[in-house]
């Protein structure tokens, strides 16, 4: 039996695509909305099987929450690298930190990678084979012990709680 998750495995994910290609083409003309349904459609059912299981949102507020608290350490951490773009006499102390892994399912490990990476003076390195630490390189390090309890508490806890994992 042909159910709707059958073909339309990811629903927002379909409707994300068709808005991007709506935006991309710049045009809400009705070849347009039927070729991006198309591809929202399409795309998914292409690339499913290449999908890791990825864990339900548990606690949705506070996924909200985890979102509304990155996009502001973003615009801190904006302003604290351009504070040392404009302070060229000041040095910076670029290092890479270690830092081990609470979570165990790839997909909060991904989410946790790319927070970090988001916010300037942070890149997310590398993970180790085994999946327990994140190798983090940081533009200015004033206490690598201070850096892993704020990433651990702003970040890897908020995950936790979200999709308890």
């Amino acid at each position: 039996m042909i159910t709707p998750r059958s073909w339309l495995p990811t629903p927002l994910l379909s409707i994300l695509l068709l808005i991007v290609w709506l935006l991309l083409v710049h045009s809400l003309a009705f070849g347009h909305i039927l070729l991006g349904t198309a591809l929202g459609i399409a795309i998914p059912l292409v690339t499913q099987r290449f999908w890791d299981e990825q864990p339900l949102v548990k606690r949705p507020w506070l996924l909200l929450r985890f979102i509304l608290r990155a996009l502001l350490d973003i615009i801190i951490a904006n302003l604290q690298v351009s504070w040392l773009i404009i302070k060229p006499w000041r040095r910076t102390r670029p290092a890479f930190v270690e830092y081990p892994l609470m979570l165990k399912h790839s997909f909060p490990i991904t989410l946790l990678a790319n927070t970090i990476s988001l916010t300037p003076g942070t890149v997310s390195a590398n993970l180790r084979l085994d999946g327990k630490t994140l190798l983090i390189h940081v533009l200015d390090m004033d206490d690598e012990k201070a850096l892993i309890e704020r990433i651990r508490e702003r970040y890897e806890r908020p995950l936790q709680e979200i999709y308890e994992c």
